[in-house]
């Protein structure tokens, strides 16, 4: 049978529950993932040459990872052929493209130093998310906007005002809006002395970047949390009681990275609640295993949860970015199987009769609910995806992986 027959039978069998395939692909195709620069060079950007810092860990040792702009570009580029639909590229500010010799601090960076990327997006017809880089630097060592020498806290002021302002020429270049995304990786090993004065520091920083004039038709600001990281296990300023108190009182979003929280907790049930108070969110997707491991997203369980959510609450009140880093394994194939994968997740999550569900649930008939819950999982969403991949020009699940391995052999392997 072709892709096409095979879609036809499951859309037959979908429309037995009340499913409309067709109109699940056109939702799905209304979605754009951020594809986060960072899984193909381990993190490391191009404005310093020092380790990962700030609670940060790429393991793995797999060879070819990108180390020039240009290189870095091509292997975007290819992992976007793999992966259907039209989407953003999110970027680190420590990811400035300098020229001609020249290079400038994280406080004094311009939109010039992004002009490359402006065109690349522009070239392809992407949009561009961005974020300031807290992490990696001399100055981080002791505290960026929660640092008690306040000549520190300035320089990191200024870095999220320079930000701002790059996030805004991304915005108007693009012809996108362009989410930018202030996490910072504070905090302290062990019991602290004093939990308040960092957090109000924190918070004056964060007022003082605000401040800064920015066109909100064009920046969607962000302030992302996290429950603890590698030298901050103890304490982190920028908790989620901090950002998500601070976020619904200045106006900006609340971002929820799945790493972020302890393994027990079920991140997905968060949306719902937020979204009563929140216009819209700002999310990172990634695999915790263990700790905020950022592994490579599979189509496990949470990721399942997690679209559903999203979709039931409208996927148009969310900025879905990806975060994992995996150096053990073909970056192309990780960011290519991450992407694909929570694709998969929405698009099962659009195959779901969330009507029949609802009606279900208010009817207190929780036996059917179970039922067709789990009949569902056994219906051929794997034809409606690779229906979805060959309308949009992309390899088929069983072919793209054989795809990315000749780009390794033909041009990774050729590599310094």
């Amino acid at each position: 049978m072709t892709v096409k027959e095979r879609y036809e039978e499951a859309k037959m069998r979908y429309s037995k529950i009340g499913v409309d395939t067709e109109k699940a692909i056109s939702e799905l195709s209304k979605i754009k993932l951020s594809m986060h620069c960072w899984q193909g060079d381990d993190v490391i950007g191009f404005d310093q040459k020092g380790p990962l810092t700030g609670g940060i860990q790429t393991t793995g040792n797999y060879p070819y990872k990108a180390t020039t702009p240009e290189e870095l570009m091509a292997d975007i580029d290819k992992t976007l052929s793999l992966v259907p639909g039209k989407h953003k590229i999110n970027l680190h500010a420590s990811y400035a493209i300098f020229e001609d010799g020249e290079w400038a601090d994280r406080d004094a960076l311009e939109p010039k130093h992004f002009k490359k990327w402006a065109e690349f997006a522009k070239e392809r017809g992407l949009g561009i998310d961005f974020n300031p880089t807290y992490f990696s630097h001399p100055k981080s060592d002791n505290g960026t906007l929660s640092a008690a020498d306040e000549d520190v806290r300035k320089f990191w002021i200024r870095h999220g005002q320079a930000c701002l302002r790059i996030s805004e020429y991304l915005a108007s270049e693009t012809g996108q809006v362009c989410m930018m995304n202030i996490w910072i990786p504070d905090g302290l090993k062990d019991v602290p002395g004093d939990r308040k004065a960092p957090r109000e520091r924190l918070k004056a920083s964060l007022d003082e970047i605000l401040a800064t004039p920015y066109d909100k038709n064009k920046v969607a600001v962000a302030v992302e949390s996290k429950v603890f990281g590698i030298g901050a296990e103890s304490y982190t300023v920028g908790s989620h009681e901090f950002y998500m108190n601070y976020a619904a009182k200045n106006n900006v979003m609340c971002l929820i990275d799945t790493g972020h929280f302890h393994p027990t907790e079920n991140v997905a049930d968060k949306l719902s609640s937020m979204l009563l108070f929140y216009d819209k969110m700002a999310l990172h997707v990634s695999r915790p295993v263990r700790w905020d491991s950022d592994h490579v997203v599979i189509f496990n369980d949470d990721a399942r949860d997690l679209a559903q959510e999203i979709v039931r609450n409208g996927a148009d009140r969310f900025y879905i970015g990806m975060d994992y880093f995996d150096a053990s394994i073909n970056r192309i194939s990780a960011w290519t199987n991450g992407m694909r994968n929570f694709l998969k997740a929405l698009l099962y999550a659009e195959l779901q009769p969330m009507e029949k569900f609802t009606e279900l649930q208010n009817a207190q008939n929780f036996t059917e609910l179970m039922s067709l819950t789990e009949q569902i999982k056994m219906l051929p969403m794997g034809d409606v995806w690779n229906y979805y991949c060959e309308k949009n020009g992309v390899a088929l699940e069983e072919d793209w992986f054989k795809d990315c391995m000749e780009y390794e052999k033909n041009v990774l392997s050729k590599r310094a």
